[in-house]
């Protein structure tokens, strides 16, 4: 296990200088890039090492890797962000673990996020997802909301009951206009950002960013990264 850690421990300091070098080209202060791990795939001894690490905030996209991982958790001061596209079903599930879902991308979730956020008596902070490859139907390829969506779902989630606006997140696309244009994409998003902070102030939280292009999304000014690879190593091949 010491090597894991010392593993581990090597890649969070690269990491923590990408993100520190990143902040200080863009004129930005450490403090405002928050780090958040994606642990999919990777087992609870991982996410245990990480929490004596420091790590402080981490990600899964899949309910059925994260729940019993967050159960084997539950003692670590850790906030858990639910990453992937959210069927209604697992909702319940979702609620019992996450402190935010940055995946919110139709009226649908939103309903069933309320629902299931009021029964268990808590708050669940919300990323509105945006696709900024959203063909004619509005989504994306990997979930998410037109940006001319973004109002209206805003709202709603601002609306409900047992939800919190938090903010915006995106995945940088990789079919449309932005395809391969990463810093162009984090840019976009930030100017989107800024629209909904005109009607919501407080929604300021910007996820964007993983471990290829974490700096363009810092340069842009997102305000968390989201950083798997990098830190945990080359992902096993799912069965």
């Amino acid at each position: 296990m010491t090597e894991r850690k010392d593993e581990l421990a090597a890649n969070l300091a690269k990491v923590e200088e990408r993100i520190a070098a990143a902040c200080a080209a863009a004129g930005r202060a450490r403090e405002e890039v928050t780090l958040i791990v994606v642990t999919k795939t990777y087992p609870a001894s991982d996410v245990r090492t990480l929490a004596e690490l420091g790590v402080r905030h981490v990600a899964e996209n899949r309910d059925q890797d994260a729940a019993p991982k967050a159960a084997e958790c539950a003692d670590l001061p850790l906030t858990w962000h639910f990453v992937g596209q959210l069927q209604t079903n697992k909702v319940r599930s979702v609620v019992g673990y996450a402190g935010l879902v940055q995946s919110v991308d139709r009226a649908r979730l939103v309903t069933a996020l309320s629902k299931e956020a009021v029964r268990a008596g808590r708050e669940l902070g919300c990323l509105v997802q945006v696709a900024l490859d959203a063909g004619a139907n509005g989504r994306g390829e990997r979930g998410g909301v037109a940006p001319g969506g973004i109002e209206e779902l805003a709202d709603l989630v601002a609306g409900a009951a047992g939800l919190r606006l938090d903010g915006l997140m995106t995945v940088a696309p990789l079919t449309g206009e932005y395809a391969g244009r990463q810093a162009a994409a984090f840019e976009r998003l930030m100017d989107l950002s800024t629209d909904l902070r005109r009607a919501h102030p407080a929604a300021n939280m910007v996820s964007a960013g993983m471990s290829a292009d974490l700096e363009q999304a810092v340069a842009a000014g997102a305000t968390h990264v989201r950083v798997g690879t990098a830190v945990l190593g080359v992902r096993p091949r799912l069965g």
